[in-house]
Parts: C-alpha cells; structure tokens; sequence
C-alpha cells in the first residue's frame, strides 16, 4: 500500500466518524460527554488519569479530595491499572468511587498475558474497585506480545468470560508502542473499547525508524479508523507524551488536538489540582480545532518530536 493510498483509507474512516465529536453538556456540571462507542455509555470529555501522575500525590487523603473535586466537575471517567503502584490507584480510585457505581465509568487494565495469573490479579482489581466497567488489556506492544496474549491460555480468553458472565462490562486493549500492532489486535478480536497513544506528535511506530512520514505512521491514521469502523469506544493518552510535548505547544493547545480527535474521551494525568483546573475549564469550554489547524501543528509538532517519541515510547512501562 503506498503513502497516499494509506493516507486516503485513513480519511475515508474517519468519515461519518463527525458525530463522536458531538458532545452534550451535563446540565448540573457544565462538562460535555460523549458515547463510548457500542458500549453506549456517556462519559466525559475529559478523563482522569489514575498512574504515576495521580500517585504522586502522596497523603492518601489529599489523593481523594483531588477525586472528589474531579468529581464534583463533572469527570466521570477514571483510568487505573493492577500495576499502577501495585494496586495502590486501584485502592484509592475504589475507596471513594465505590458508593458511585453506576454514576461513573471505572477503567482498569491487567499486566499479565497468561490466563491464570491474569485472572488472580483481577481477582484483587474486582476487590479493590468493586465491580470495574471496563478492563483492558495493558500496554500491547509487538506480534509475540499479541501472540501471547491471543494464546488458548491467554488473558484475552479470561476477559471474554468475565464479559459473557456480565463481572465486567466491557473489555479492551491500549498501546503507546507500535499502531500495526494494534491495528491487528483490534481486526481481529471482539474487543469494545481501546485506548491508544494520540497526540500532536502523531506517535506509533515501535522505533520511530519506519520510512514513512509522520502523517502516515501514527496511531491516529493506522489504529484509530479500524477502532472507529468496528465502532469501539476510544480514549486518547499520552497527550504530553510524559511531559516531552510540554514546550511543543501551550497545554491547552495539546489537549484541545487529542479532544478534536474522533475520541469519546482524553486521559490525563494531573499531578497537581491547578492542572486539573485548567483541563476542566479547557473540556468546559472546548471548540474542535480546525483541520487545518490540526494539520499545521501536528506537521510542526511531529517534525521535531515524533521520532524521538516513538523511540522513548518502545521501552516505557507505565507504572
């Protein structure tokens, strides 16, 4: 398949794909929320990041006033994972959100890839959160990391009965290494949700070595319109690209990009109350960018950054 090829298909996808972009304001909050793709849940445009960011907030009660002030806004998406601090977002996240089941959309992902130790983790994830809407499968990175966990004993078969038996309601993938990679992943598996690396930079490719030009080579034009046409709830992450896009563009600019994406929300982790402040008043406010604009600063943005992204990218672990 040649570049403009590609880059044609690419488009074609995300034709028709305008009405995820169309938001309803919750009244009582003022944030705008949109469908999670076939799960038909509603969820905010702006979704709290539970990693390394949420724990750096270190008193446990001051972590849960942030929760609680994140709610009161209007966030009702919440991202975690069992190895973010080894349960200890998990622990938190539960502890306050518990008594909100139902009113707010809990996200977490599992680490391991073979069966059995996958599901005694989740065992602990459905102990410390209660009962999770959404679990994905965390951080896909190359073919054999999709062999493994495609395998008879793999993780992928333990998410489909803990859906069919209704333990969770939907189930996922996320990648912020390799779009082909995920791209596959998603053809040919029944997942509901993915959550994948989609910021200015246009990321995607394992070693940033590929030879294809940014436009191309990303998430948003290999693994995004393949989520879109199996109608997948989307959510964006690493909006800063663990902070190497922070003088890339203002803040609010980066967000607004990955928020104009056909996306039902944008995950950020917000280690200080002031950053969660602004993001909520850019969700509150937000107005798609162009597609010229998006065009002009992901070309600059992407010429400067991506490689270099897409190398750091291929060896990080969330944690």
């Amino acid at each position: 398949m040649n570049v403009s090829r590609r880059s044609f298909l690419g488009s074609a996808a995300f034709a028709g794909a305008g009405t995820l972009l169309a938001a309803e304001v919750d009244s009582h909050t003022g944030m705008p929320t949109r469908v999670l793709g076939r799960t038909g849940a509603r969820v905010s445009l702006l979704a709290f990041g539970c990693g390394s960011r949420f724990l750096a907030y270190k008193d446990p009660e001051k972590a849960a006033q942030v929760l609680e002030h994140a709610l009161a806004q209007g966030i009702t998406y919440y991202d975690s994972s069992d190895d973010y601090g080894d349960g200890e977002s998990e622990r938190r996240l539960g502890a306050v959100m518990k008594p909100h089941q139902g009113k707010v959309w809990i996200a977490t992902k599992i680490s391991k890839r073979n069966g059995d130790e996958a599901m005694r983790i989740i065992e602990r994830s459905l102990k410390n959160l209660g009962k999770p809407d959404l679990i994905h499968i965390h951080g896909l990175t190359d073919d054999a990391d999709l062999a493994a966990i495609e395998a008879p004993d793999g993780v992928l078969k333990v998410l489909y009965k803990l859906r069919d038996q209704k333990v969770i309601r939907a189930i996922g993938v996320t990648s912020h290494t390799d779009a082909v990679v995920l791209r596959k992943a998603l053809e040919r598996n029944d997942f509901d949700c993915t959550q994948m690396a989609l910021n200015a930079a246009r990321m995607g490719a394992a070693s940033g070595a590929r030879p294809l030009p940014p436009s191309v080579d990303s998430f948003e034009n290999i693994a995004l319109p393949m989520a879109l046409k199996k109608k997948m709830g989307v959510t964006a992450m690493k909006i800063f690209g663990q902070e190497k896009l922070s003088n890339a563009a203002p803040p609010e600019q980066l967000v607004r990009y990955s928020m104009s994406l056909p996306v039902a929300a944008t995950v950020i982790g917000m280690p200080k109350v002031e950053y969660l402040d602004r993001n909520i008043a850019v969700a509150k406010a937000f107005k798609p960018l162009a597609p010229g604009e998006m065009r002009e600063m992901s070309t600059k943005i992407a010429g400067e950054y991506k490689a270099s992204l897409d190398s750091f990218f291929r060896d990080h672990i969330d944690c």
